[in-house]
């Protein structure tokens, strides 16, 4: 087989200019691609930092690109509760249902007070005693049987009853809950990243 290609130049003699050095290649500004602009806009003169055309920037005359997304997008994810611990429910549950029954003794204190205050004890008792009283007796004695000792205690048996009621039936709901996942898959929901 011959080699057809003739005599090659040779890289280590060469002496010829690099391809910065060659002639037309020399220019005074800073470079600028020619993909940068459109047809007519390439900036004259190589005048200052930037170039300039006719008093405004170079940034200024290149046009936006259309295909960049402006608004960032919100990640969203679709989870599914597959199991609820009952330990851990009835824990959270207890603790719930323990404040709600501090906050049902205290409304109750707070509007035995109001109505006290506006006499409506006395009013409703003064009808109720005339009401029921005879020549023998007096009649029932509303204030004395609604006085605030007796309804702080009797509220307080509500708010202990509930606490235990509330306690077991959210601990049963959450093995029902988990007996029904087992066959539909449970509670499907859809969380979306907070920006």
């Amino acid at each position: 087989m011959t080699d057809t290609r003739g005599q090659q130049p040779s890289y280590e003699t060469y002496n010829g200019p690099l391809p910065g050095e060659r002639a037309g290649a020399q220019q005074s500004g800073p470079y600028h691609p020619p993909q940068a602009y459109g047809a007519g806009q390439q900036p004259q003169g190589g005048g200052g930092a930037g170039g300039t055309l006719g008093g405004q920037s170079a940034a200024a005359q290149r046009k936006a690109r259309t295909g960049a997304r402006t608004t960032p997008r919100t990640r969203k994810a679709r989870l599914r509760v597959a199991k609820a611990d009952p330990w851990s429910v009835m824990k959270v549950s207890f603790l719930l249902s323990i404040a709600l029954g501090i906050c049902t003794v205290v409304a109750a204190a707070v509007l035995w007070m109001v109505m006290d205050a506006m006499g409506v004890f006395s009013t409703v008792g003064g009808t109720i005693s005339e009401a029921t009283g005879s020549n023998e007796s007096n009649g029932f004695d509303l204030q004395s049987f609604l006085s605030l000792p007796r309804v702080l205690m009797f509220t307080s048996v509500i708010a202990v009853i509930d606490v235990v009621l509330m306690t077991a039936l959210a601990t049963l709901g959450a093995f029902i809950y988990n007996l029904s996942a087992g066959f539909v898959g449970g509670v499907e929901l859809t969380l979306a990243e907070d920006e």
